[in-house]
């Protein structure tokens, strides 16, 4: 099995040899790197442990900076190790709401470049909320029902009155083709750093207000799995996948075979959070779940295949 981490973090290599620096320019990034030992890892660090736990690939998330300038810098990174490491790595790109038109313009450039996706984003980290200008799921679900015409989901349905704040965004997403990974984070339990508020709820009114574009919630989308039980949260997830990013750190590993039993194994993919969490020790709780071969197949790296394009091709 060519198995694929889909949820990793690697930063350029200025910011891991000197975070004190960037947590002065980012306080999300200060929140969750205070601690010293809470990893920061380079593109060849991330080599290194695929390598040493024996998988094949993986998808680098970008960090999600307030600052327009540390955006650019991340992903002028990511289009470099996309293209240095394109049998083992995938990059996405960090992008924000409020970018300018030109800075989107850099994205789309980023993403023609070799980057295949955008994410993670960081709603609470960043200063905006997923739901900002969406309005209300239940009026967005009546209004799609209704129908009101073609062309773009971002086109088609938005809060009346008003343009959803992450509209353009999304529109870069569907014009390049590439899904959009965001940060979810359960609304109960320990609080913990880089946990923030950014509410089931909120990611759901954003899946409802854009049902063609592609959407991976972290975190297991803050326990909203569980939601998709209701026939309508079914329905408005069709386009969204989960990934397990962090799973060790929020729950124990009956959350594979609970999950997988509520959205189907094809909606599951397995993320480690690394290089906070090692990648064996995330997988572990694969390891020793319920899940038989074929589910464990597509949770470790077929859905990730299905959703990012081919990576780990070649052997390790």
């Amino acid at each position: 099995m060519r198995m694929i981490d889909a949820h990793v973090h690697i930063f350029p290599p200025e910011v891991a040899a000197d975070r004190e620096r960037y947590r002065a320019r980012d306080p999300y990034f200060a929140d969750l790197y205070a601690d010293p030992k809470a990893g920061l890892a380079t593109a060849e660090d991330l080599i290194a442990e695929l390598d040493r736990v024996g998988f094949s690939g993986a998808v680098a998330v970008a960090w999600g900076w307030r600052d327009s300038a540390l955006r650019r810098e991340q992903n002028a990174y990511m289009v470099d190790v996309a293209r240095r490491y394109p049998d083992r790595i995938i990059c996405l790109a960090a992008a924000h709401p409020d970018d300018s038109p030109e800075d989107l313009a850099r994205v789309g450039d980023a993403l023609a470049a070799g980057l295949r996706g955008i994410g993670e984003l960081m709603p609470h980290g960043q200063g905006y909320r997923l739901d900002d200008g969406v309005g209300d799921a239940l009026t967005l679900a009546l209004s799609q029902r209704r129908g009101l015409g073609e062309g773009t989901s971002s086109q088609r349905v938005r809060a009346p009155g008003r343009r959803a704040r992450i509209a353009a965004l999304v529109e870069v997403a569907e014009a390049c083709r590439v899904p959009i990974l965001t940060h979810v984070s359960e609304p109960v339990g320990h609080v913990y750093p880089g946990k923030g508020d950014d509410s089931p709820a909120g990611f759901l009114a954003l899946a409802m207000a854009y049902p063609g574009t592609r959407f991976i919630a972290a975190h297991w989308g803050g326990g909203l799995p569980f939601y998709a039980l209701m026939p309508e949260v079914r329905r408005a997830l069709a386009n969204t996948w989960f990934d397990s990013a962090a799973s060790p750190y929020l729950y124990d590993r009956r959350v594979f075979r609970i999950g997988v039993d509520l959205v189907g194994a094809d909606r599951v993919l397995f993320g480690s959070d690394y290089a906070l969490l090692p990648i064996d020790r995330a997988a572990r709780q694969v390891e020793r779940s319920s899940l038989d071969a074929a589910e464990r197949a597509a949770v470790l790296g077929n859905n990730a295949r299905t959703v990012y394009g081919q990576v780990g091709v070649a052997a390790p």
